[in-house]
């Protein structure tokens, strides 16, 4: 097989800016993180860590490639 033809897998995870709901403040976080991610400003949980992709409780506002 040549190696113009070996397709590379892209990974799962990437970068999301996340927006807090109570008090909008906007914050990058890692899809799959490994600790709970807090807002920097109010305290409220954005993401809780779990096996795999973390469950976000923010607003995703976009993914950065």
């Amino acid at each position: 097989m040549k190696r113009e033809r070996i397709l590379i897998p892209k990974p799962r995870s990437s970068f999301i800016l996340v927006q807090c709901k109570n008090c909008g403040n906007e914050q990058i976080i890692f899809s799959a993180t490994t600790h709970n991610i807090n807002c920097k400003v109010c305290g409220n949980l954005l993401a809780e860590r779990t096996g795999g992709v973390a469950e976000i409780y923010g607003i995703k506002l976009k993914r950065l490639d």
